[in-house]
């Protein structure tokens, strides 16, 4: 399945509560797969991420199954640049109508991956490790469980929207996996 088709196939499943309902979302997820602390069975964030039972993996010509494919081919690629030449990463962000980079489905796909292993994550959540700071232009487009920004509020005015327009080149430049990071 190519990844303009499994963008609608995700689309087209929003009533099954898929971890990801575009391919924005599913690119940040699976960015966090590869690049997060902890290595996680390819059932246990692939089931989510769509909405799919287990039982898929065991059922070649269907739909979920070209998806899971396209998931795996994309996690492999990702896999593969991330490890070899991160500095040409190149996330799979929307474009809004105006040509701007719309960053926050890719992030709140990265974010939701990370909940899946939340605890592993917890060093890197820490203020006073250095890669905290990675995972501020990210955290910046991300809402919690009531809605309210990781971050806080956002500061009204010129110089916020200006950050906020900004802060995806500021992540996706440095990223590379966590746990290759670790001693």
């Amino acid at each position: 399945m190519p990844l303009d088709e499994l963008d609608r196939w995700l689309l087209g499943r929003p009533g099954r509560q898929p971890a990801a309902t575009n391919l924005s979302m599913l690119d940040g997820f699976v960015t966090a797969i590869v690049a997060g602390p902890v290595s996680f069975d390819p059932r246990e964030w692939i089931c989510p991420l769509l909405a799919i039972d287990a039982d898929a993996f065991n059922h070649g010509g269907t739909p979920e199954f070209a998806a899971i494919s396209a998931v795996a081919v994309r996690h492999n690629d990702i896999s593969n640049i991330l490890s070899t030449a991160p500095d040409r990463f190149e996330p799979i962000y929307r474009i809004k109508p105006n040509r701007e980079v719309d960053a926050r489905p890719w992030c709140e796909g990265f974010y939701a991956a990370m909940q899946l292993g939340m605890a592993a994550w917890s060093p890197l959540l820490n203020t006073d490790d250095i890669d905290h700071g990675l995972l501020l232009p990210i955290f910046v487009h991300c809402v919690d469980d009531q809605g309210h920004p990781l971050l806080g509020p956002t500061r009204k005015g010129p110089e916020s929207k200006a950050f906020l327009r900004k802060a995806h080149r500021c992540s996706c430049s440095e990223i590379r996996p966590w746990r290759d990071r670790r001693p």
